[in-house]
C-alpha cells in the first residue's frame, strides 16, 4: 500500500509550508491526482484520516481530491483521446504510436488554513 507513504510525504510538505508561514491549524489539503497515477483515492483517504490525527497542526484537516482526466496523444493523426476509455490504441486511426499527455500527475494544489 504505497498510499500511506504518499500521505506521509504530503503531510511532511504541508507541515513545512505551514510552519514557514506561521500557520497554527491546517483545515484542508487539496490534491490533484491523475486518473492513471496508480493512486487509489479511497485508500489514500483512509490513510489520510489515520495519519493526520498524529499531527497537532493537521489533526482536523480534511483531504480534497481533484481528478485530472487522462489524455493520450496520437503522433500519427495528431488527435487527443481519453486514455482510460481507449488505452494505447488511437480510436481515430488505430495507431499505437501514442503517448500520455496528462493524467499521471500527483500535485499538492492548495492548503486551507485558519
Amino acid at each position: 500500500m504505497h498510499e500511506l507513504g504518499v500521505v506521509f510525504y504530503v503531510i511532511r510538505d504541508v507541515k513545512k509550508v505551514a510552519e514557514e508561514n506561521g500557520v497554527e491549524q491546517v483545515e484542508t489539503v487539496t490534491l490533484e491526482i491523475g486518473e492513471v497515477s496508480g493512486v487509489v483515492h479511497d485508500l489514500l483517504t483512509d490513510c489520510w484520516n489515520w495519519a493526520v490525527k498524529k499531527e497537532p497542526i493537521m489533526e482536523h484537516a480534511k483531504l480534497q481530491i481533484e481528478t485530472i482526466k487522462a489524455v493520450t496523444f496520437c503522433e500519427d493523426c495528431k488527435q487527443e483521446y481519453e486514455t482510460v476509455k481507449y488505452a494505447k490504441i488511437c480510436p481515430y486511426c488505430q495507431s499505437e504510436n501514442t503517448y500520455l499527455l496528462r493524467g499521471n500527475e500527483f500535485n499538492l494544489k492548495e492548503i486551507g488554513v485558519t
